[in-house]
């Protein structure tokens, strides 16, 4: 083995994994949607725009925070886990330092919050606040929702619902019908890379007792999901043009089909840790469509 590959980590780079940077993409894809739909009908302010993906990243990486210590504390992450390295697990941080990052990454989401507010309305410091809470209580507190089969629902509610609508309020000042209706295939695309996780999780989180859907479903069941969510996603497009709630450019999201195809497929055929690999496309997919979103609605 090489001096290189013998290097001890920096901090800068232990922190870096901690923050899981293939799961930013999706974090984005919401506030690209809402964004797109701001642009459309007039309403792009790049200041709460700039803000609101800011808060989306912030409140991923907290989330990474979250889930790295309290599954650590809680004894679901064992030396045998299947997904990316967690640095408190590993050791290469303790949980003090872990949780004393998470406060300051949600301190900053929560300046930028205040921002959005004063920008929008206050009630959008409720949303955040709640998304916040959501983050921490995934794997954290007296009932970690995540270990119950809630993880899908959440993240639905929060990436998908009050990412784009949230986006596009705090631009426009005010609600749209289409943003409403676009929440709907950007959560489903979140919430497919939630299922992968799960799904590559199975076997250890039944050992530990994480009653997460994907247990609760098993591996064929939790393939079925990933697949008909991928479905309704692009099923949803046509219907909403067809009823004038999206224009037709909306359509150009339909190009990221190969590429859903192509996990799908990776989904049904392999198990353990080489679906990290579809993790990471799931989440690269929900960007992808969201920004052929986004082009859709400036032509």
């Amino acid at each position: 083995m090489s001096e290189q590959e013998n290097k001890p980590l920096s901090k800068r780079q232990v922190w870096w994994l901690a923050a899981r940077p293939k799961t930013l993409p999706a974090a984005v894809s919401g506030v690209v949607a809402g964004t797109a739909l701001a642009v459309h009908d007039g309403q792009f302010r790049p200041g709460p725009a700039l803000a609101a993906l800011g808060v989306g990243l912030l409140l991923q990486i907290g989330s990474n925070l979250a889930n790295d210590v309290f599954d650590f504390e809680r004894g679901a992450d064992t030396p045998g886990r299947l997904g990316p390295l967690r640095v408190t697990q590993a050791g290469l941080l303790t949980p003090r330092q872990v949780k004393l990052g998470m406060l300051m990454v949600f301190g900053l989401a929560g300046l930028l919050g205040l921002y959005l507010a004063w920008q929008s309305s206050w009630g959008v410091l409720l949303i955040g606040l709640a998304a916040i809470l959501s983050a921490i209580l995934y794997t954290g507190g007296p009932f970690a929702y995540g270990y119950y089969g809630l993880g899908d629902l959440f993240v639905f509610i929060f990436f998908g619902l009050a990412a784009v609508v949230g986006t596009y309020f705090v631009q426009a000042r005010a609600f749209s019908l289409a943003a409403w209706w676009m929440s709907l295939p950007i959560g489903l695309l979140v919430v497919n890379i939630l299922v992968v996780n799960n799904l590559r999780d199975i076997e250890n989180d039944r050992a530990v007792d994480k009653q997460t859907l994907a247990v609760r479903l098993g591996v064929r069941g939790t393939r079925l999901q990933y697949t008909i969510l991928l479905a309704i996603t692009y099923l949803l497009m046509p219907i909403l043009i067809l009823n004038g709630v999206l224009s037709w450019g909306a359509l150009l999201s339909w190009l990221s089909i190969p590429l859903g195809i192509k996990l799908a497929r990776t989904v049904w055929t392999i198990q353990g840790r080489p679906l990290n690999t579809a993790l990471a496309g799931t989440g690269q997919l929900a960007f992808v469509f969201s920004l052929l979103f986004f082009m859709g609605m400036l032509f």
